[in-house]
């Protein structure tokens, strides 16, 4: 299928299927959402079959196109029954979103051994599992519009460290097998990049910076204040804000641009 070249339609995906993982969560809803508004029919996957199933439903009542997968990524099993599910319903994968993260606070001090181990395995495992898993879909989606890509959401904290001043209790910080897993994301954004270029598969990497849940934001203050004063833009983000990002590199708009890491984080990396 030949891609349009028109500038603002280089950025629909009509017709083009994508798979998120994570897709319930806060950042993974907003993510899921701009790729349907973009036209692209959006497999919802992650482990809570509840909030999957809530966020289809609002999919469908936009008139946008969605499916579920219930997905643990650190399974190879479920990953293979995953693909397995691809390939039957639409025999191929044009975008894929690796979203999933599971993990809590903490500091040098009061992280485990075991900590690092899970935030790797579902950040850098989970992500170099699902690209290689689902290679012959990415494949048929290049034969029929030339490419696939695909999508690491990483962090500003795979580039920098958190300010523990701006923290209530050091066991709320962002921790640091987090920024450790995230740095070696966006490295191995970079491997597959150049490995699968000549494939016609592009892997791109995202950094969000402070996108706090309107909650924690609710309940302190005084810590979002200091979020807000820790950017140049002198506010946190809000989850539709990555919506732009994802679409360009989800799209034709971005055909030239692989192993890159786009930072959202109003400024904060910048000073």
């Amino acid at each position: 299928m030949q891609r349009t070249t028109m500038a603002l339609e280089m950025f629909r995906l009509d017709g083009l299927v994508s798979l998120v993982t994570g897709a319930a969560g806060h950042i993974g809803r907003a993510i899921s959402q701009g790729l349907g508004e973009a036209g692209s029919h959006v497999i919802l996957s992650g482990r809570n079959e509840e909030r999957l199933k809530e966020l289809s439903d609002e999919f469908l009542s936009k008139g946008l196109k969605a499916d579920v997968i219930l997905l643990n990524v650190t399974d190879d099993k479920e990953v293979r029954l995953a693909f397995d599910h691809i390939r039957q319903k639409y025999g191929r994968l044009h975008i894929l979103v690796n979203n999933a993260y599971e993990g809590s606070g903490g500091t040098m001090k009061s992280s485990s051994t075991d900590s690092f181990v899970k935030s790797y395995d579902v950040s850098v495992v989970a992500a170099f599992r699902c690209l290689n898993t689902f290679m012959p879909l990415f494949k048929s989606a290049v034969s029929e519009i030339g490419y696939a890509s695909v999508i690491n959401i990483a962090s500003m904290y795979g580039m920098v460290s958190p300010d523990l001043s701006i923290y209530n209790l050091p066991e709320e910080s962002n921790p640091p097998f987090y920024g450790a897993a995230k740095a070696a994301l966006i490295q191995l954004t970079r491997y597959a990049a150049c490995e699968y270029a000549t494939d016609g598969i592009r892997v791109n990497a995202i950094s969000p910076g402070p996108f706090p849940k309107p909650e924690i934001c609710a309940q302190n203050p005084s810590f979002h204040q200091s979020l807000c004063k820790k950017t140049p833009m002198g506010r946190v983000g809000k989850p539709e804000e990555l919506k732009g990002a994802v679409v360009f590199l989800a799209s034709g708009a971005s055909s030239y641009i692989t192993g890159t890491n786009i930072v959202v984080d109003g400024g904060w990396t910048a000073w």
